[in-house]
């Protein structure tokens, strides 16, 4: 038996590969000079892309991303969905290069863009251009941790325009790998309370699995409550540095082998490609799937499968 070959027999009988989550717009950034940003905590990369950013042209952007879109395209992706940063650094550059690449690659593969709201959605500059992005991309994202201490707040936001406009929702919480944070659980009621149940996607997860058995189960039932779907993006968060804070025994990858029995649909994504947060990744969308099943010893093959295709489209809007 050669399971890696039936899966893989199995997701080009589905259509191909889904890539939930990715960030075209950062591809291949990586340089000499800004390598040793790698080393750097996730909340201080929030700010040191900056210096990329801001250097970045329209073409720039574009380019990166049409070489990153046309390797999935290789590896038979079927439907991805792209971040793009939208924020007083970038502006509209990576909006417009988004709007290039679905003109030039949306007959060859489904493309889904959400926005990026690396500054928060609560300040004027961040909320301005929050509000320019959201007629053009598919999905609204979300990253309630930047608006620290308002993270409600920010969800409010969020998921007031998506209702408003039809649209789904894509944030990303819980990604500090420890049990103070409790962002998938804050999500999940704002769902509920928004009347958004089956429209709001939780990206990461990972830190659920810091918090003991009976909270993490008494989230999971609150999440089938809500509908609340999730993206695991293992290689992303399998480098998380260690801390000396006590926890279950667990690593620092979304419980998708707790998660699918309990019915929650999960998705899965290759996240950053080849910048400063993921140096070494270079968006192998079988690695990532090989990554996940080792962490959570899942071995389901037809689960798999269905993370890998089905539910990639249902976190997408587009099944």
């Amino acid at each position: 038996m050669n399971p890696k070959k039936k899966i893989i027999e199995k997701v080009k009988k589905r259509g191909g590969w889904v890539n939930a989550h990715c960030h075209l717009d950062r591809a291949y950034t990586l340089t000499k000079k800004n390598f040793k940003y790698s080393y750097y905590s996730l909340n201080k990369k929030w700010y040191l892309v900056d210096e990329m950013k801001r250097l970045s042209s329209e073409e720039d952007i574009y380019i990166r991303m049409e070489k990153a879109l046309e390797y999935f395209i290789k590896q038979g992706t079927q439907a991805l969905c792209t971040f793009i940063d939208v924020d007083e650094i970038i502006e509209d550059r990576a909006l417009k290069a988004a709007k290039k690449l679905s003109n030039n690659y949306g007959n060859l593969i489904h493309i889904r863009f959400a926005n990026q709201v690396l500054k928060g959605v609560l300040n004027k500059k961040s909320k301005y251009w929050f509000d320019q992005s959201v007629e053009f991309v598919d999905i609204i994202g979300g990253l309630p941790a930047k608006d620290y201490g308002k993270e409600n707040e920010h969800l409010d936001v969020l998921l007031k325009i998506a209702k408003k406009k039809g649209k789904l929702v894509h944030v990303h919480v819980d990604q500090f790998n420890t049990s103070a944070e409790k962002e998938t659980e804050k999500l999940a009621k704002k769902t509920i309370e928004h009347g958004m149940q089956g429209k709001v996607v939780a990206i990461h997860s990972i830190s659920l699995a810091a918090h003991d058995k009976k909270y993490r189960y008494e989230i999971y039932r609150l999440m089938k409550k809500a509908n609340l779907m999730v993206i695991s993006c293992p290689i992303a968060w399998i480098d998380h540095t260690r801390s000396e804070r006590l926890t279950p025994s667990h690593n620092s990858i979304t419980p998708v082998d707790e998660m699918i029995p309990e019915g929650i649909i999960v998705a899965f994504g290759t996240d950053n490609i080849c910048d400063i947060y993921k140096p070494f990744s270079d968006g192998n969308i079988w690695i990532e799937l090989r990554v996940m099943l080792e962490a959570c010893h899942y071995y389901d093959i037809d689960h798999l499968v269905e993370i890998s295709t089905k539910n990639g489209l249902k976190v997408l809007g587009l099944e």
